[in-house]
């Protein structure tokens, strides 16, 4: 994996910085709430984020999953949005949700998750991304939580795939263009 790597983006060192401001934003942000905290881990690429970031975050809290996809197995996303794993919850009105992604781009995902939230009567609703590439925004939208913001390259690694590949590398690399312009 690591001669597909053109270069490492966000460094093991650096994740872990990311992991640690962002959880003391939370836990500054949640510590008077009074409701019970929800992270929603965006399957499958964010789940390394996820796990870093909840070992970080002191106040109590709850975890739940959901699968969404808008690229297929492409490297460009198809920009309709596909809910193949959905939360179960019946107390959503009394529950303060917090999104996690690896990464946003075009921002659609997130905005789309957002509304379907709030149409379903959530109390709150914020979002937490490790990477941010605004360059790439069709939407208007900007993360709550955001670790660094990167330039329009190609991302794998910490969770981020190419057809499933490179999640476990523990650093986020570019992915050189052979590998996935062949």
């Amino acid at each position: 994996m690591e001669k597909d790597i053109e270069k490492v983006l966000v460094s093991e060192d650096e994740i872990a910085s990311i992991c640690d401001k962002i959880a003391q934003q939370i836990n500054e942000d949640y510590k008077n709430s009074g409701r019970p905290l929800v992270l929603i881990c965006i399957l499958k690429g964010s789940i390394m984020f996820t796990s870093e970031l909840m070992k970080r975050i002191t106040l109590p809290l709850e975890l739940d999953f959901m699968k969404v996809s808008s690229y297929g197995s492409g490297t460009s996303t198809t920009g309709v949005i596909n809910i193949h794993l959905d939360i179960k919850r019946t107390d959503i009105a009394d529950v303060d949700f917090i999104v996690i992604e690896d990464i946003i781009d075009s921002g659609r995902t997130l905005s789309h998750l957002i509304k379907y939230f709030t149409e379903k009567g959530a109390s709150s609703v914020r979002t937490a991304t490790l990477l941010d590439k605004p360059s790439r925004r069709t939407v208007d939208f900007k993360p709550d939580y955001f670790g660094k913001v990167i330039p329009d390259e190609f991302v794998v690694g910490f969770g981020l795939d190419y057809n499933e590949k490179y999640r476990n590398l523990p650093y986020v690399g570019i992915l050189k263009r052979e590998v996935y312009e062949k």
